[in-house]
């Protein structure tokens, strides 16, 4: 059978990028992956994926490995300040058997899922990635796209079919389509990524606890089977990393379950982030395409930002691959840009906003008497299906491309 394109070009090898040249590849479609780095990224990022993402880390043919080196979380709650006491919570248990299939949430921290699936791409279906190479510009014609990039040895340019932009919230494709800004807002609040062992669970802490403050507000999650947590929490704007790493021991006291000193938890790395609420105003200019961080930007509270990137990944890949198999023509490409737009604007945006609101809300003795997630918890907390139900409302983060599929 004749193909439509011959290879896709993929810039950047993080998650998003690696899912999708996994995916490809699967499907027997030729990738390249484009990375500036030498190396794979370790900072403390996202480790807890959504139920949306599971189909797609399923499709990839890794989500059994995901669970063998990490974990299931099975909770999730609010908690009080004051005296850490649970508020409420969600059983993601109740998605455990849907239909037959599992789709509760998943974690393994980031730097071991991109190995994962950096070894996948590599190994099973001999993957190229091109290290340290930076992407300077794009270009494309009715024929081919194309990168500009630099390397050890000078600049050249590799070519492809089409450019899919997976390289963050920097990212140099969207910038050599749109420029240096993308529409949205930047929060005046910085928060913390830590990664920390310390004894959670003898204060009653479940798998992911969140706690609401108007300043000290914070989420603790564990992220691997022996025991080391996420702790994410916030910190005044303005501050310097050198200041806010002073204060790290003073905010895990004044913070934290039991009150640490520093000689109670062992602290394995930090990192500050800004938060963002951003979009691009299209995912598809020609041959190339934007997706995950590099299409969208969100605050990271309930992991709308990593689940939305891999849903991205999915329908982008579906739209691919039935243009691959004469099952649909390039406007569905089109249709691509729309759909995960809409997303955003309807799902991922006023979700992961109504997240961190929560969390940091001004009144937090009020705040059950004015918040209707809040509300619908403690009426499901003995209910199983209405719990599913609560569970299954994530997955409007999602669209099926396939369905515009001939016959």
């Amino acid at each position: 059978m004749a193909r439509p394109f011959k290879k896709v070009i993929i810039v950047g090898g993080g998650p998003s990028g690696l899912l999708l040249a996994l995916l490809l590849s699967k499907h027997g479609i030729p990738v390249e992956i484009i990375e500036a780095s030498h190396e794979l990224d370790k900072q403390p990022r996202a480790a807890v994926y959504g139920s949306a993402a599971i189909p797609d880390l399923k499709r990839a043919g890794i989500i059994d490995e995901i669970h063998r080196r990490g974990l299931s979380p099975t909770s999730v709650c609010w908690r009080r300040f004051e005296d850490h006491s649970r508020i409420t919570g969600m059983d993601g248990d109740a998605l455990s058997d849907v239909d037959g299939k599992d789709l509760r949430m998943a974690c393994l921290v980031l730097d071991q899922l991109d190995r994962l699936m950096l070894e996948e791409f590599l190994g099973k279906y001999g993957g190229v990635v091109h290290w340290k190479h930076r992407v300077t510009g794009t270009g494309q014609d009715e024929n081919q796209a194309w990168v500009d990039v630099e390397t050890a040895e000078g600049k050249t340019k590799i070519y492809g079919d089409y450019v899919v932009g997976c390289d963050g919230a920097t990212s140099q494709v969207r910038k050599s389509l749109f420029g240096d800004g993308i529409p949205g807002f930047t929060w005046d609040r910085q928060i913390v990524s830590s990664n920390v062992y310390y004894d959670f669970p003898k204060y009653g802490f479940e798998d992911c606890s969140f706690t609401i403050h108007p300043e000290h507000f914070y989420m603790a999650a564990k992220i691997t089977p022996d025991g080391l947590y996420r702790v994410t929490y916030g910190e005044s704007p303005g501050l310097s990393w050198e200041e806010m790493k002073q204060r790290q021991g003073w905010k895990y006291e004044l913070m934290l379950p039991g009150h640490p000193k520093p000689g109670d938890y062992k602290l394995v790395n930090m990192t500050p982030y800004k938060m963002h609420q951003r979009c691009a105003k299209s995912f598809r200019e020609g041959r190339i395409l934007l997706a995950a961080d590099a299409a969208h930007l969100c605050n990271p509270w309930g992991g709308m930002d990593i689940t939305g990137g891999f849903v991205d990944v999915g329908g982008l890949y579906d739209c691919l691959a039935g243009i691959w198999d004469g099952r649909t023509d390039e406007s569905i490409l089109i249709l691509y840009s729309q759909k995960r737009i809409e997303r955003w604007q309807t799902v991922i945006n006023p979700v992961s906003c109504d997240n961190f609101r929560r969390v940091s809300d001004s009144d937090p003795d009020t705040l059950m008497d004015r918040d209707p997630i809040l509300q619908a918890c403690v009426r499901a907390e003995n209910d199983e299906a209405m719990q599913r139900d609560l569970h299954m409302a994530s997955f409007a983060l999602r669209y099926d491309f396939t369905q515009h599929y001939k016959a």
